[in-house]
């Protein structure tokens, strides 16, 4: 058994007696990871993504981070996990089992409801996850994910999947597994992405249309890879899990928060 480290966001009015909606907020690494080493949370990258977990968790969710094997800062073996096996996207059976663990002494988690969301590599952990797990997650918002790293860089594809070698990168595509798809996925991307190209989007959503799959497509026009706290994109990732995770009706709420500049 290998400890896991994690953070549960939950909200200020929170009671134990509800059951809550639990969102899984993930970026696989393998260069970083998504939880804070110190209190109050770290500075820069990380800090963001945690005010952005504290806020959704104000609207009624119970927000989980987790850094599973394949992420840094921990033994070299631990990181070694990911190395060629990027489909498993930053241990998304370890994600699994941990928020099942978390879950046996907390009875107001509600596992019957499980969403989750990420960017970049967190927006192809978002996909890999309702495609491989698609009893478990629901629903899910994946924003600018490198879906298909043979077109990402090989600066980054190729220190953590290895070279090409035949068909050593097919476990990693997510539009092989378009036809598992159950439950309720939104793709999003920007038009002016510099980074993941948006390609790789649309190779996703041509994939789930051959499987004649429904999900929901969302491209940002005039924004490159750095819209993940975007106020407009903000809004309609948390109005996908109000809608589907707790079958209400989203709230008309606006953002006007400096952070997210």
């Amino acid at each position: 058994m290998t400890d896991l480290f994690g953070l549960l966001f939950l909200p200020s009015d929170f009671d134990p007696r509800k059951r809550y909606p639990v969102v899984d907020s993930v970026y696989p690494g393998p260069q970083s990871i998504v939880t804070t080493k110190a209190f109050p949370g770290d500075y820069g990258w990380n800090a963001k993504l945690f005010w952005k977990c504290q806020a959704l968790a104000e609207l009624g969710f119970a927000v989980v981070n987790l850094d599973a094997p394949g992420t840094p800062y921990r033994s070299k073996a631990f990181h070694d996990a990911a190395y060629g096996h990027m489909g498993d996207a930053g241990g998304l059976a370890d994600h699994v089992a941990g928020i099942t663990a978390l879950a046996r002494n907390r009875t107001y988690l509600d596992l019957e409801r499980i969403g989750i969301y990420g960017h970049s590599g967190g927006g192809f952990m978002t996909a890999q996850a309702l495609l491989t797990y698609p009893g478990f997650y629901s629903a899910g918002v994946a924003s600018a994910g490198n879906q298909d790293n043979r077109l990402y860089g090989s600066y980054w594809g190729e220190k953590y999947e290895g070279m090409p070698d035949g068909d050593n990168y097919l476990e990693q595509v997510t539009a092989l597994k378009a036809a598992n798809l159950t439950g309720h996925l939104m793709i999003v991307t920007g038009d002016l992405d510099d980074n993941v190209h948006p390609s790789m989007s649309l190779q996703l959503a041509d994939a789930l249309v051959k499987a004649n799959r429904s999900f929901d497509m969302l491209v940002l026009p005039n924004r490159n890879h750095h819209f993940n706290y975007d106020p407009y994109f903000i809004r309609r990732q948390f109005d996908y899990f109000v809608l589907h995770l707790q079958g209400g009706v989203p709230p008309d709420y606006a953002f006007d928060v400096p952070w997210i500049a």
